[in-house]
């Protein structure tokens, strides 16, 4: 018995370990005699009745050799039953006697028992090893997981960690937050890595301080400076223009007030500050100066204000192309940088030029609260103010940090989710809730791929970028080190910066794309703006309108806003916002931007906000990676398509009816291609309504065809008529420059007021290449051109 035991044992340990049995395509030999040993390859039809080997041996007739075999795996077969047999008696004896005596503690274990035991856990081991992971059942098991891995605590904590009072870009300090990043990710088995940058930056120069005169008195010397600004020295009459925006220099020009080479004194707020400056620019001022008003801002008169003054993301000196230490830089600068001086003074600053200041009194909308001063004024001819800016460039490398947590069927697919790392001041609010928030995602996702058996399907870039107070500038230039791989690639942005600056109010920017996404994602987290209910963020801030009430028009500062109008990546920004504030987050961009102003700003909620604010970016992002579908809304771009199409076709049919356009032009000018291309998109998405209804979803492979498809709208937006490096913004609708319809429409009006610079024929040009945009856009997503049949 134990010979046939040794038998049926040794069979099968040839069966598992692989040791051929019989050759069916080709039959194999190989002498081990030394240097003398020979191998021959001969193919069955190669093969007759012997099997040659050249050292002289040979075997038996093919005939006879294929008897020995099967009488070989005859006795296989005998000796496996007579082993599988033994052992299912064998197994069948011991789980008797160890159901008759359960409580029967045995002094030793049998040799017996002791390989029964050793065997189990050996095939436990193997089982594992092979079989797959079982996935959380459904999205409900996966929310739920992942809302379990954040706590207010773990917040509080992770805060101090990665709060530096100095980390400006390129600094010591941003480089030792970078090291930070980066070993969190280690910790992680994110296979972090850099991404290195030599960018030019503009700081104030440490041996000439930035000026400000009002005839002979000197105003002072501001600490806090706009990079980017023009240098040189300016003088020019003073001009008080509000916020500076356009119906503010409109107004101006109906009080016939003469604005060239004139010095404008602008208050901060509303707008971004390159916005303020382009719009003085046009105006063919000399200089601008930027205060903080009391009406918007809530603070000491002597706090510095700094910001960046390019119209523009990214490096300024590198527009279109990446800043990597290995580009060979031509010459080139952004149409972005202003041609003019900009500075930032303190309120108290601000007080003593107004004080100064003759002239008309300032209409009741542009009248601030800053103590001191009984009128605004719009300036008297006499008032002369001379501005210095004595800024210099400096070369700074750069790092952002990456980690990746892969997906496991389309890895090559994924989201990214980013947080600006660097401030020129503390930057508490603007930067380190930020990188503490991409860091604590990056840990729960971690786990849950580690201990809770989630497999995402596709991928999660966590990025940390530096230079974003000067513009975007790290994430900008990584988008165009890789622009022509991203779009293809990368699906989706989401952003973590400034995701907390108050209570009270919930506030996003997003693709239309991910508004579905976004409203669903609201309803499944909590609010955390009042204990003692359960209700939904959504609920509690949305509202019937959820669009009024949440959604705001994306900004060019948005780290999101380059991802979508650059790449063609879907994009999204969120924010808690005080229901109080006049304004954005007062304290940005001055040393007041610490835990204890965004504390008072968030009525000590912060670390609560977090967990909310984790959850939203989040369960966006586990959404989007776990769907056999990419979770992107096509038919939400219908409502932006059809909005400007209504709009495009009104103005032309009032331009017609204005008898400026002739008879010529009227016949050529017409918004029905435009009226079609909508209603291609239209059935397009349509139509991948029906291709997803009737598809097999378990199908990896039409997933990712349809998933291609969804892909591919956000870029089929950007412009194809455009240069990517003389106009960085191409998206028709999102972007900046002549190819938008924004753009078109202005254009519109100035041919019905027959402005200086209208043309028809150019009009005519940026119409139909527009048009045929989102005419290709439709076309790709409606399939194969196999498909289209001329029918989209």
């Amino acid at each position: 018995m134990a010979a046939v035991i040794n038998e049926a044992r040794s069979k099968i340990s040839k069966i598992f370990t692989g040791e051929p049995r019989s050759y069916t395509r080709f039959n194999l030999a190989q002498s081990t005699d030394g240097d003398g040993s020979h191998v021959e390859v001969k193919l069955p039809s190669e093969v007759e009745d012997e099997v040659t080997i050249t050292d002289g041996e040979s075997r038996p007739p093919l005939n006879t050799y294929t008897q020995r075999r099967a009488l070989d795996r005859k006795k296989n077969i005998f000796y496996l039953a007579v082993g599988a047999l033994l052992l299912f008696v064998i197994g069948y004896l011991i789980g008797y006697m160890t159901h008759q005596k359960p409580n029967v503690e045995p002094s030793a274990c049998t040799e017996t028992e002791g390989v029964s035991e050793r065997v189990g856990e050996d095939m436990s081991e193997t089982l594992a090893a092979v079989q797959p992971m079982e996935l959380p059942p459904d999205w409900s098991g996966i929310k739920t997981l992942f809302q379990e891995k954040f706590s207010a605590e773990a917040f509080e904590k992770q805060f101090s960690e990665f709060s530096q009072s100095s980390h400006n870009a390129g600094s010591d300090g941003d480089e030792f937050l970078a090291k930070k990043v980066f070993d969190n990710f280690t910790a992680l088995n994110m296979a972090p890595w850099f991404d290195e940058h030599f960018v030019t930056l503009q700081v104030p120069s440490s041996a000439n301080p930035n000026k400000v005169m009002f005839g002979t008195d000197e105003i002072g010397s501001p600490k806090g400076y706009l990079a980017y600004s023009a240098t040189g020295t300016k003088k020019g009459r003073v001009v008080y223009a509000n916020y500076g925006r356009p119906e503010d220099f409109e107004y101006l020009r109906n009080m016939k007030k003469n604005l060239t080479d004139s010095v404008l004194l602008l208050r901060a707020g509303e707008l971004s500050m390159a916005q303020k400056v382009a719009n003085a620019a046009k105006q063919g001022v000399a200089a601008v100066l930027i205060y903080p008003d009391s009406a918007d801002y809530k603070f000491d008169g002597n706090t510095e204000i700094s910001g960046h003054v390019h119209l523009g993301s990214g490096d300024p000196y590198t527009p279109g192309f990446p800043s990597f230490n290995h580009t060979q830089f031509p010459p080139a600068k952004s149409s972005g940088l202003p041609q003019i001086l900009a500075q930032t003074i303190t309120g108290d600053m601000a007080v003593k030029i107004l004080q100064k200041m003759t002239g008309e009194e300032a209409p009741t909308n542009f009248i601030g609260a800053l103590k001191g001063v009984s009128k605004y004024r719009l300036g008297g001819e006499d008032n002369e103010v001379t501005v210095t800016v004595n800024n210099v460039l400096k070369n700074t490398r750069i790092q952002n940090v990456f980690g990746v947590i892969k997906g496991f069927v389309d890895a090559d697919r994924y989201v990214v989710i980013g947080a600006q790392r660097d401030s020129i001041t503390p930057g508490y609010a603007k930067s380190t809730v930020g990188t503490t928030l991409l860091v604590e995602l990056a840990r729960a996702i971690s786990e849950m791929v580690e201990n809770d058996n989630f497999r995402p399907r596709r991928s999660l870039v966590f990025a940390s970028w530096s230079a974003g107070d000067y513009g975007n500038v790290g994430a900008t230039e990584w988008l165009e080190g890789y622009l022509s791989s991203l779009d293809k690639k990368a699906f989706t942005y989401i952003s973590l910066d400034g995701a907390i600056t108050g209570v009270g109010a919930f506030k996003a920017s997003a693709s239309p794309l991910l508004h579905t996404l976004l409203q669903n994602t609201m309803k499944e987290v909590k609010q955390p703006m009042r204990d003692g209910t359960d209700q939904s963020l959504f609920a509690y801030v949305a509202g019937a309108k959820w669009e009024t009430s949440v959604l705001e028009p994306m900004k060019m500062d948005d780290t999101a806003y380059p991802f979508m109008a650059i790449s063609g990546i879907p994009s999204v920004s969120f924010r808690f916002v005080s229901t109080t504030a006049t304004t954005d987050y007062v304290y940005y961009g001055t040393k007041l931007d610490d835990k204890t102003h965004l504390d008072y700003a968030t009525n000590h909620r912060l670390s609560t906000l977090a967990v909310s604010a984790a959850q939203i970016a989040g369960q966006m992002a586990l959404r989007l990676v776990h769907d056999h579908l990419l979770y992107l809304d096509v038919t939400k771009y219908l409502a932006v398509i059809g909005g400007h199409v209504r709009e495009t076709a009104r103005l032309v049919s009032d331009l017609k009816r204005s008898g400026v356009v002739t008879s010529s032009d009227s016949g050529f000018l017409t918004s029905d291609w435009l009226i079609e291309a909508y209603g291609s998109y239209s059935r397009a998405s349509r139509s991948l309504d029906n291709t997803v209804k009737n598809s097999d979803l378990n199908d990896m492979e039409m997933c990712r065809i349809i998933n291609d498809r969804i892909m591919r709208v956000e870029h089929n937006f950007l412009s194809p008529y455009v240069s990517p490096r003389e106009t960085s913004f191409r998206h028709i609708f999102f972007g900046q420059g002549d190819h938008t319809f924004t753009a078109l429409k202005d254009h519109l009006n100035d041919l019905k007021k027959q402005a200086e610079g209208a043309d028809m024929g150019v009009f005519r040009n940026q119409f139909a290449l527009a048009t045929w945009t989102i005419q290709g856009c439709a076309n790709d997503l409606a399939g194969d051109v196999w498909d289209l049949n001329n029918e989209i």
